[in-house]
């Protein structure tokens, strides 16, 4: 079996026309007669879809009209679990190939309907309306001659044995109907999308970056201490390898976080903690955290003598015992509680 796998592979790629490359794949295209499906390059080779993303565009692209799409259904065919099936779904949906209504049928039933697109740049713009063959200009009705007054034939002589000849009547000619105005026909408005990506095209415009930060002042001291920190993060994290073009562009950055107290330590816990894999340009990363994760500038004499004032005390009324009923109560002074200073006031009076 090995034998004839071999000496197929090699007749065709013997039919393979043109010299076969040193390097890279060899196609070998036999042509498809049934079960097939007409793929795109904007999706196969699309350059922010996952391999994941990719294959299930393809796989729901097969399926016939009408087939279950969801997440369970895909997951029933596929190898591949439910949470990668569904983040692939979000991603088609992001770029515009797949896109979830849902719609309330006259019962009153909510539905979901799930349309797939094989070209979604074709329906960024308007489709134009179907081009109608020119027809024929009709042509206008001549004008009409002028009536031309009747004139009686000459005599001509007739033998005595034919009956004498008929006269024949010239019709006039009908005068011309009034021509009608025409309405100016309007160009058929052009049909609207069938919608509109959720995202924005690529050419929007982006935010400005946000300049890396700079000390108050750059000092010989603060240069020497951010080149130093820079030129030896290698050796705490192999990744980190800097140019020397580098350094010197995110020298400004360190230095302002030297400027706000920072321990190196700190800062460099800070800027190497958790990059991404595989890290491509680690001076671009180092240059977003020194600018995003600045910390604040360090308080003033005046924010710390703030801090040590003291704090105004308020008096707090104890706790007292009630001399008749032992019941709790706040009052400066001991005696009886509220209830019992009332009683003892009825009494009082009662006795007055």
């Amino acid at each position: 079996m090995d034998t004839q796998q071999n000496t197929a592979l090699t007749r065709a790629l013997a039919e393979v026309p043109g010299p076969l490359p040193t390097s890279g794949v060899i196609h070998i295209t036999l042509p498809h007669t049934d079960r097939f499906t007409v793929v795109g390059n904007h999706l196969a080779q699309h350059p922010d879809l996952s391999c994941t993303a990719v294959g299930i565009a393809v796989r729901i692209q097969s399926l016939p009209q009408g087939a279950k799409v969801g997440i369970k259904a895909l997951a029933a065919r596929c190898r591949e679990g439910e949470k990668r099936i569904a983040a692939a779904l979000r991603e088609l949906e992001a770029h515009g190939y797949l896109r979830r209504v849902r719609e309330r049928l006259p019962s009153g039933r909510i539905i979901t309907r799930t349309v797939f697109c094989n070209r979604p740049t074709a329906l960024l713009h308007p489709r134009r309306p179907a081009e109608v063959p020119p027809q024929p200009a009709k042509p206008e009705p001549a004008p009409a001659p002028a009536p031309v007054p009747m004139q009686e034939p000459a005599p001509v002589p007739a033998p005595t044995q034919e009956p004498a000849p008929v006269p024949v009547c010239h019709p006039t000619a009908a005068p011309p109907a009034p021509e009608l105005p025409v309405a100016p026909v309007a160009p058929p408005a052009p049909s609207a999308p069938l919608f509109v990506p959720r995202v924005p095209p690529p050419t929007a415009p982006k935010a400005p970056r946000r300049p890396l930060p700079r000390p108050g002042e750059l000092t010989p001291e603060l240069d020497r201490a951010a080149t130093a920190f820079l030129s030896d993060l290698h050796r705490h994290a192999p990744q980190f390898t800097l140019s020397e073009d580098d350094v010197r562009r995110l020298v400004p950055g360190v230095a302002a976080w030297l400027e706000r107290a920072v321990r190196p330590d700190s800062i460099r816990r800070t800027l190497t903690d958790d990059p991404p894999q595989p890290l491509k340009h680690p001076a671009k990363l180092l240059a977003h955290r020194l600018t995003e994760l600045l910390p604040p500038a360090p308080p003033g004499v005046d924010d710390l003598a703030a801090l040590d004032r003291p704090r105004p005390r308020f008096t707090v009324t104890p706790f007292q015992t009630c001399d008749d009923c032992d019941r709790a109560f706040r009052s400066p002074t001991p005696g009886h509680c509220r209830d019992c200073r009332e009683t003892r006031a009825a009494y009082e009076q009662a006795a007055a």
